[in-house]
């Protein structure tokens, strides 16, 4: 990896850190940005040493939303966004049925593509200045990765609605109410506290977590009965898979010994 790379990947332990590194553009989304990104969503997965990835912004922002240069040049060859912008939303949607969880660490702006990343991770983590919202209206647009989709169901549906119909931009600290973002501290503390996230994830890392989170993304949006249905599927794959017999009679042993010595 170079400066000039559009994502640059580091290896903390077992977490995987990916920094969106166009800082001129603010991030801004583009074909080679989402080429690296979903390159490392297969490596990721396929890394039995990254238990948890985080992706972060260069910079003075987490990520602007999409490259207009690009839409622009796009449109003058004749060509609809709408193909480019597919790619973004198929990597998206990677990165929410991916088994590993991803932490977003937002910073600056994360507006219009650069919320629509964040909504796929699993977990949030923000500096209380940074500013999020939809953005697309304010530019005649309307959303392509995600954000119609997923921004309800993280921040429920009046504030949504709000931000997607306005393009109206708040700053992290409107969004605590919610719980979608996991922690908003200053933007000095927000590396450290990313850090400290990203390691709790991986502390409980596992075949059983990793089922569990493809379970919660195959069950978003399904009926309650086709839901309980996959929960119970998850449960009997996952008790011989991940030796939940052994774990559990690990767990009882010490208070049968402690038991037996009364």
């Amino acid at each position: 990896m170079t400066d000039t790379d559009p994502l640059v990947v580091e290896q903390r332990g077992t977490v995987r850190w990916l920094l969106l590194n166009r800082p001129q553009r603010r991030n801004a989304l583009d074909i080679t940005l989402i080429q690296a990104l979903d390159k490392q969503i297969t490596s990721a997965e396929a890394d039995p040493g990254t238990a948890v990835v985080a992706v972060a912004g260069n910079g003075p922002s987490f990520c602007a939303g999409g490259d207009f240069h690009q839409f622009l040049q796009l449109h003058d060859r004749g060509e609809n966004p709408v193909g480019f912008l597919a790619d973004v939303s198929a990597c998206f949607s990677r990165i929410a049925a991916s088994p590993k969880p991803w932490v977003a660490v937002l910073h600056g702006h994360a507006v219009a593509g650069g919320l629509e990343l964040a909504l796929a991770c699993d977990v949030v983590v923000a500096a209380d200045t940074t500013l999020i919202g939809d953005g697309h209206l304010k530019r005649r647009l309307v959303p392509a990765g995600g954000s119609s989709v997923r921004l309800p169901g993280a921040v429920g549906r009046g504030l949504s609605r709000w931000l997607l119909l306005t393009g109206e931009l708040l700053p992290a600290t409107a969004f605590a109410h919610t719980g979608w973002i996991r922690a908003i501290v200053p933007e000095a503390d927000l590396d450290a506290t990313a850090t400290r996230v990203c390691r709790q994830l991986a502390d409980h890392s596992s075949p059983a977590q990793q089922r569990l989170k493809a379970l919660l993304h195959r069950i978003d949006g399904i009926g309650p009965e086709d839901a309980l249905r996959e929960e119970l599927a998850t449960f009997a794959d996952n008790w011989s898979a991940s030796s939940v017999a052994d774990a559990l009679r690990a767990f009882l042993a010490p208070r049968t010994t402690k038991a037996d010595t009364k």
